[in-house]
């Protein structure tokens, strides 16, 4: 089952200040954004504005969704992060980016939560805020790097980020390894097709989805490729892997989602889900949790008995 969540669907509507001029970032102390506080016969939904990417939280059983805001040609540093509550309600509209006091965050778009912090990739830089109170921890700027798509966290802090880049130009393709220390692509080019989502399995290899093609990659932490597998269709933005090394594969292109249990083919589980975009799963509820990008919505996909 398929159920989609819009912004803008509200019982009692949020008004919308889209078109108003972001405030430059400030230097008063960073304050992090309010849970809505409605009585309960109120439900809100949406507080969505391209949101490319979603977490899970599972320590507060929250989704996080990273939205990239508006053009930062119409308006920099506009990117914000909204909590969203499992049953699709807004919890925290603006959780961080209430204000720009003391954040910088312009176009936001892959993200992971990762040793207490949510970490994001904004356009050539990392940033990653605390998962308790959503003050900005660190950032870490690759001169060069043009603009990162998503990333994944090891336990030791080693960041792996992906760079989308040109159609039919494979030297823009890469696949970063970024420490304080080092940041330098670990992939470049061929067997990369445009790498978009990007995700660790249970062995701690990296598992790499594609928008040129619909190869789902392996690869080793230092960049051998392992194996390959595909996806039913093409134009690939979001990958999960599960515990028992299930696959889970969104095409924003075609809408869809691809299933690859182990051994087996792929096979579509769910589809009609325009701009299918960055996803997360909700372990608690085994369910995936995709963002759609210009649509300003999210969906959610049961995928029943575990």
């Amino acid at each position: 089952m398929v159920r989609a969540l819009f912004a803008g669907v509200v019982f009692v509507a949020a008004a919308s200040t889209a078109f108003a001029q972001a405030p430059a970032p400030s230097a008063q102390p960073f304050q992090a954004g309010q849970p809505l506080k409605t009585t309960p016969n109120v439900k809100i939904y949406g507080s969505f504005r391209f949101s490319e990417s979603l977490s899970y939280d599972a320590d507060r059983d929250l989704i996080v969704s990273v939205n990239a805001g508006m053009a930062q040609d119409l308006v920099p540093n506009d990117g914000y992060v909204s909590l969203i509550n499992p049953d699709g309600t807004v919890h925290t509209p603006k959780w961080i980016g209430v204000n720009r006091n003391g954040l910088t965050l312009n176009h936001p778009l892959g993200s992971h939560i990762a040793n207490g912090m949510l970490y994001v990739v904004d356009i050539d830089t990392v940033r990653w805020f605390d998962m308790k109170t959503g003050e900005p921890k660190g950032n870490i700027p690759v001169n060069g790097a043009g603009r990162f798509n998503d990333l994944e966290v090891a336990k030791d802090g080693t960041i792996y980020a992906t760079v989308t880049g040109a159609p039919n130009d494979p030297t823009t393709w890469k696949v970063y390894k970024i420490t304080a220390q080092s940041q330098a692509p670990l992939i470049s080019g061929a067997p990369l097709a445009m790498p978009n989502g990007i995700t660790f399995d249970g062995k701690g290899n990296l598992v790499v989805v594609n928008i040129g093609n619909n190869e789902v990659q392996t690869f080793s932490t230092d960049g051998k490729l392992l194996s390959t597998e595909n996806a039913v269709d093409p134009g690939n933005d979001g990958i999960v892997v599960t515990a028992d090394g299930t696959k889970y594969v969104s095409s924003v292109r075609q809408g869809t989602v691809s299933r690859i249990r182990p051994g087996q083919k792929a096979e579509i589980v769910a589809s009609g889900i325009p701009s299918a975009a960055s996803m997360a799963y909700d372990s608690k509820r085994n369910r995936l949790l995709i963002p759609m990008n210009d649509w300003n919505a999210i969906a959610i996909v049961e995928l029943g008995q575990k």
